[in-house]
């Protein structure tokens, strides 16, 4: 029996998920969650075999909970499933050690399929988003990515100083490495151009 810990932020399509993975023989649905940080509490209480997860969620994306899974080596495994048809999010997603990313207008039985494949040790990627995920590289750093995502939800640099605990100058940097990187005139620009491409 593979057991599944199912995060999504958005109560109806957790629960339609959820209801369709029960339908499978081999597949149950041991917890789920409705943020990042909830999700990373019942990885560690029920020890799944699969976390199947949004990328956009409160607290802890779906990006950040694999890079924190990875680096704390725990050994389930992850599987996106998005809207986000972006290769800049995919080759996020691989670097963070993720087995399985889909699209969330794939037909149900490709994620049963899926979940089975990336179980046996395999990966399940949607194969038009991998030929995309090789053009182009991701130019900002883990917390240049940080501080222009709080930037574009509308925080001070003083703000974002406080929540990333850094100073005020620091976070001054890190926004104008960021928008320099990016080619563009000021934060916000900075920011729907990350997001477009799929690094924030």
């Amino acid at each position: 029996m593979i057991r599944i810990l199912l995060a999504e932020d958005q109560a109806m399509l957790r629960g339609a998920l959820a209801a369709l993975l029960e339908l499978e023989s081999d597949i149950t649905v041991a917890g789920t969650a409705a943020d990042g940080e909830s999700a990373w509490r019942e990885l560690q209480r029920l020890e799944p075999d699969i976390l199947v997860t949004d990328i956009e969620m409160p607290g802890l994306t779906g990006l950040e909970l694999a890079q924190r899974i990875q680096r704390h080596g725990l050994p389930v495994k992850v599987v996106i499933v998005t809207t986000f048809a972006r290769g800049g999010f995919l080759r996020r997603a691989l670097e963070a050690g993720v087995s399985g990313y889909l699209l969330k207008d794939a037909p149900a039985e490709q994620l049963a399929d899926a979940l089975r494949q990336v179980h046996r040790g395999g990966r399940a990627i949607d194969p038009q988003l991998a030929l995309e995920a090789w053009g182009e590289a991701d130019p900002l750093s883990d917390r240049e990515r940080q501080a222009l995502r709080l930037a574009g939800e509308g925080l001070s640099a003083g703000q974002i100083a406080a929540r990333l605990n850094l100073s005020h100058g620091t976070v001054r940097n890190y926004l104008s490495e960021a928008i320099g990187k990016l080619g563009v005139g000021n934060r916000i620009e900075a920011y729907r151009l990350a997001r477009e491409k799929g690094w924030l």
